[in-house]
């Protein structure tokens, strides 16, 4: 097996645990979601501890929305590089 193969082979293992590590943050994502509206809900008739839990909750949503955007550019830039590497194996 070529270098260019090996290394092939290397990002393609890379895009398989990132695909997977996008799916388990979007998974996530949902379940914060929820838990962000029902903290919204809970503030708009509670007191301050309330708000604080919802500026927490909202902050995670924020977090992982930011980390999904980081995943999501790492995935083209994966896929550049290995429509790259294809042409040149052809």
């Amino acid at each position: 097996m070529s270098r260019l193969e090996r290394r092939l082979l290397r990002l393609l293992d890379r895009m398989t645990h990132l695909d997977e590590e996008i799916r388990l943050t979007g998974e996530e994502l949902v379940v914060h979601r929820h838990l962000d509206d029902d903290a919204r809900r809970d503030a708009a008739v509670g007191g301050p501890i309330e708000r604080e839990d919802a500026a927490v909750t909202a902050g995670d949503v924020a977090r992982l929305e930011a980390l999904l955007v980081v995943l999501r550019s790492e995935r083209v830039r994966l896929e550049r590089r290995i429509a790259g590497l294809t042409a040149r194996l052809e």
